[in-house]
């Protein structure tokens, strides 16, 4: 299972939630500053412009051999296992809320149990259907919900 960090809008009562998968991005990896401006990151993309420059002219000057690829394709690397972080931070950056992490297979089923946590909770208010969650264990703020292990035991919970 991924974990997704789900973030609300300054807007309290939106229902726009942005869902963020925790993990390596391989299109940040591949193309990373066209991947940073799909996602709107203007401040990391120029950043990475700027460090892709300053490594182009360092290897056409003073690296010799292969040394300006190998930084080249650090710089990917670390785009691709910041992306996530990258877009948070840009996010908080933008008045966002962390609501919390959510553990599922796939960023639907993330959602699906972040609709259903949070009009538990209170913090929704809208009808979203007849959804069951299948034991889901879903971190949100100071707390841990979790559902039964191995069908036999729960784990304990705050409260």
């Amino acid at each position: 299972m991924a974990s997704y960090v789900v973030m609300e809008p300054p807007v309290r009562g939106s229902d726009d939630a942005v869902v963020v998968r925790d993990g390596f991005y391989f299109l940040a990896f591949i193309v990373p500053l066209l991947w940073l401006l799909v996602h709107r990151l203007w401040i990391e993309a120029l950043a990475v412009l700027a460090v892709t420059l300053s490594v182009a002219a360092a290897g056409s000057y003073v690296l010799a051999g292969p040394a300006g690829s190998i930084a080249a394709l650090a710089l990917n690397l670390f785009i691709g296992l910041e992306a996530s972080s990258l877009r948070l931070a840009a996010l908080r950056r933008r008045g966002w809320r962390d609501w919390g992490v959510v553990e599922a297979e796939n960023r639907d089923d993330a959602e699906i149990r972040y609709l259903l946590r949070a009009e538990a909770t209170g913090d929704l208010r809208r009808d979203t259907g007849t959804i069951h969650d299948r034991g889901a264990t879903l971190t949100r703020r100071d707390e841990t919900i979790s559902g039964p292990a191995l069908g036999m035991l729960a784990y304990p919970t705050k409260g």
